[in-house]
């Protein structure tokens, strides 16, 4: 298993771990189940950890796509993104340990944390969707941005060498 395999493995679960919680959480605190809201908090704990294990495999993966002849420019912007998102999930692990130890202490301010939790998992989450996207889009060609103009150009190429021939 090398860099680049490690790296598709672990970017799954920040992103879809996201997801989760904030079900979770908007749960917990609709129905005021400080499990539930616990359960989240560790969630997105879990989702920075996996986050950083994604970012400690980027530079070998990055190293592995370009020999393969994959654009500098188009990783750079992943990487650009990627870095963006992971200091957005620091600070949502970070406030996810102090709502924690807030629930556990029973502190009057925890759900107060859960909102600003929330808020910051949701705002998490559409950073998630565009590293997710531009990750995506390393390998993945067709999902590209101008993916329909390169394949119209390609066939307005082909048919005009059809055209030469006849």
């Amino acid at each position: 298993m090398n860099q680049a395999h490690l790296h598709m493995v672990f970017n799954h679960f920040p992103i879809i771990g996201l997801f989760f919680g904030i079900g979770i959480l908007a749960f917990g605190i609709f129905k005021k189940h400080t499990i539930l809201v616990n359960t989240a908090y560790v969630m997105f704990i879990f989702c920075m950890i996996m986050a950083k294990a994604t970012m400690m495999t980027g530079e070998g993966a990055e190293e592995i796509v370009e020999e393969l002849g994959t654009s500098h420019e188009i990783i750079h912007e992943h990487e650009e993104i990627a870095e963006t998102f992971m200091k957005v999930l620091y600070v949502l692990g970070i406030l996810s340990i102090l709502g924690l130890v807030a629930n556990i202490k029973k502190h009057g301010k925890a759900s107060i944390v859960s909102y600003v939790v929330i808020i910051l998992a949701i705002g998490s989450a559409v950073l998630s969707k565009n590293v997710g996207t531009s990750g995506g889009e390393i390998r993945h060609t067709e999902i590209r941005e101008n993916a329909n103009n390169s394949k119209a150009s390609i066939e307005n190429r082909e048919q005009e060498l059809d055209n030469d021939d006849h």
